[in-house]
C-alpha cells in the first residue's frame, strides 16, 4: 500500500542545490536504507502521520497500536527500507519496498518471468511536503530492484491520492483504476555497472551525511551540557 505524499540522491533538507534565475532552489535529499536499529524513529515517524496521512499510506486509519505492530513486524532481512532523515535525526519521509513472489501478487505475474515482484510504500511527513521527498524515495527503491534482478515495482494506493499518482504518472508506470483504488506498474530495465554504481555511490554520501548530522548532534548535546552554555 502507499502513501501521504511522495524525490536518491538527492538534496537534503537543510542544503539548497543549484537553482536557476527566477527557480526557487530545492533542499538536497540523501537516502539512506534503514536497519532494524531504526525501529524506534520509524514509528515515530507514522505515529506522527494524521488520520488522513494514514489513510492514504495504508489504505485505511491504522490505530497507534497497529502502527506499533507494523514497525515491529518489518523484516528487514527480506524486504528494504530507506529513510530521508533532517538534521535533528528525525525521518521526514519512509519508503517500505516489499518484496514477494510473483504468485503472491497475481495481477502482476503475468507481466514478469522473475521469481520476485517488489510493492512500494511511502509516506512524508507534514513539515516536508512539497521538496520531492516521496519522489527521491520511490526513484531509490526503483534503482535497488534492477540491481536485485526485478523487473516489476508496483504501487497500490487510492485514486484519491494524488501525490502517489503524480509520481506514478512522472515515472511512466501504467495505472489501473478500480473502485476507488488503483493499481500502478513500472517495467525496469536491467541492472548495469551504472545502476550498481549508482546505489552504491548514493548510500555512501546518504551515511556520511548521518554521520555528520549524528556527530553534530552529540557535540551539541555535550556542550550543552556544560556550565554556561545555552543550546538552541
Amino acid at each position: 500500500m502507499t502513501t501521504a505524499e511522495a524525490g536518491s540522491t538527492s538534496q537534503a533538507p537543510g542544503k539548497t542545490g543549484g537553482a536557476g534565475p527566477g527557480k526557487a532552489s530545492r533542499p538536497i535529499i540523501f537516502v539512506k536504507e534503514l536497519s532494524r536499529r531504526a525501529r524506534r524513529r520509524l514509528l515515530r515517524h507514522f505515529l506522527a502521520l494524521s488520520s488522513s496521512d494514514r489513510l492514504l499510506r495504508f489504505g485505511s486509519v491504522l490505530s497507534d497500536e497497529l502502527l506499533s505492530r507494523y514497525v515491529e513486524n518489518i523484516d528487514f532481512s527480506r524486504d528494504t527500507v530507506f529513510g530521508v532523515y533532517d538534521r535533528k535525526l528525525r525521518l521526514l519521509g519512509v519508503g517500505h519496498l516489499a518484496f514477494a513472489p510473483r504468485e503472491a501478487l497475481p495481477s502482476v505475474s503475468a507481466s514478469t518471468s522473475k521469481e520476485r515482484v517488489a510493492e512500494f510504500g511511502v509516506s512524508v511527513a507534514a513539515s516536508a511536503r512539497g521538496m520531492g521527498v516521496g519522489s527521491r524515495l520511490f526513484e531509490r527503491a526503483a534503482i535497488r530492484c534492477r540491481n536485485v534482478d526485478i523487473d516489476t515495482l508496483y504501487m497500490h494506493c487510492l485514486s484519491s491520492n494524488k501525490v502517489m499518482m503524480h509520481i506514478a504518472k512522472k515515472a511512466g508506470m501504467a495505472i489501473h483504476r478500480d473502485y476507488g483504488e488503483a493499481d500502478a506498474y513500472l517495467k525496469l530495465a536491467p541492472a548495469n555497472p551504472a545502476s550498481v554504481l549508482q546505489e552504491a555511490v548514493q548510500e555512501q554520501v546518504a551515511t556520511l551525511d548521518y554521520t555528520l548530522k549524528a556527530n553534530l548532534r552529540a557535540a551539541l548535546k555535550w556542550l550543552g551540557s556544560l556550565p554556561g552554555i545555552k543550546r538552541d
